[in-house]
């Protein structure tokens, strides 16, 4: 029986190892690259490309997340590429941010608001300072597009050419915006085919650079065209400062996104808590039933009533008055009777001695407490009874 077991499992490893090696035999090596997306440093700073490239060059890179810092002094030799939202800038940090370029500074931002005919303005305090003013520019019809670009193979592309240079830097700016020089003070500029998206200016002893839009200059598009020579180009000799601010997600949406099993969980912890609170312990307490109450019932709640509001002599001069009535229908002429006669006659009925007969059928003349009142009470119904 050992010996048999022994083949067997020996059988079995033979077989094993054959199998093993028809299949590594038929297997192929292959390498397979997973893409990860950026790294999260990338995706939460949409300009650190712009940051690293900027350092590589030899700059001395400041960044803010907002206009609560302005420029230091010095202005001669910083820039300030304002790249993200000014909408709560105040005229008060629009005059200081003037002035600072006016010293020598050099002011790179982007215009946010679009020109208003009707008011005048646009609502950006600094397009509105400098009299700059942006449009939108209008849609291209489907021929228009298809000729230019057989006469141009880059039409959409914004061109800026510079003094002792043969070929323009190509720039992909968006080209649904045009900037206008209402002041005309502009120098240089870069545009398109029907727009401009990009217009330089002395203000003072410094400078000002306005651009339709920074997008250029974000992680996915700053190696295309020039968009980094353009920032080199800006930035040359002067240290920077970037102004922008990075949306961060909210603790709820983090939450949300890496612990949904938590949330569940605590979801139905918070149901199944509301539950067992809201349940009703023990049985009800059942309602009386009107519909089941009796005649003496309602007559000793009418009694009480009567007890507490008009007091004990109104009851007992109404039982005295019901026992002359039934008197009087029951035997009649005993109201012709002398008062003594009438006692002791009463008194033989209903076997009580004559002061009880007389201390029941006279008026009290002062309120009577609750043991007197029971007991004339019960003199007064025994002498009813016996009639």
């Amino acid at each position: 029986m050992s010996r048999r077991l022994t083949l067997l499992l020996a059988s079995l490893v033979v077989l094993i190892g054959l199998l093993l090696a028809y299949l590594a035999s038929k297997a192929t090596p292959y390498e397979e690259v997973v893409e990860h997306g950026p790294a999260p440093e990338v995706a939460a700073d949409p300009y650190l490309a712009a940051r690293q490239f900027l350092i590589a060059q030899g700059r001395q890179v400041a960044r803010t997340s907002g206009l609560e810092r302005q420029p230091e002094r010095r202005p001669s030799s910083q820039v300030l590429l304002m790249l993200g939202d000014r909408s709560e800038m105040t005229p008060t940090q629009t005059e200081r941010l003037l002035d600072w370029v006016a010293e020598g500074g050099h002011l790179v931002f982007v215009a946010e608001q679009i020109w208003d005919e009707t008011t005048e303005r646009s609502g950006d305090l600094l397009l509105d300072a400098l009299q700059l003013q942006q449009h939108e520019t209008a849609a291209d019809s489907t021929a228009r597009d298809t000729a230019t670009e057989q006469r141009d193979p880059q039409p959409r592309l914004t061109r800026l050419y510079l003094e002792n240079e043969d070929a323009p830097a190509f720039l992909a700016f968006d080209t649904g915006f045009h900037l206008y020089d209402a002041g005309h003070r502009a120098h240089a500029w870069a545009n398109s085919d029907d727009a401009t998206h990009m217009l330089q200016l002395r203000h003072g002893q410094g400078l000002v650079t306005a651009l339709t839009d920074a997008w250029i200059w974000q992680n996915a598009q700053i190696g295309q065209y020039d968009h980094a020579w353009l920032l080199w180009y800006l930035t040359q000799d002067r240290d920077v400062q970037l102004a922008y601010d990075t949306e961060q997600d909210s603790l709820p949406r983090l939450v949300m996104r890496h612990f949904p099993e938590a949330l569940a969980a605590l979801l139905i912890m918070v149901l199944l808590g509301a539950w067992h609170v809201g349940q009703r312990h023990g049985p009800l307490i059942e309602t009386n039933d009107r519909s089941r109450r009796r005649l003496q019932e309602h007559l000793r709640a009418s009694a009480d009533f009567l007890y507490r509001r008009a007091g004990p002599n109104h009851l007992l001069e109404t039982l005295q008055a019901d026992v002359h009535r039934r008197i009087r229908s029951r035997h009649p002429g005993f109201d012709q009777l002398p008062l003594d006669q009438q006692y002791q006659r009463l008194a033989a009925l209903c076997q009580l001695p004559t002061q009880y007969i007389e201390q029941a059928l006279s008026r009290p003349a002062k309120a009577l407490g609750a043991a007197e009142f029971t007991r004339q009470v019960t003199y007064l119904q025994r002498i009813r009874n016996s009639l």
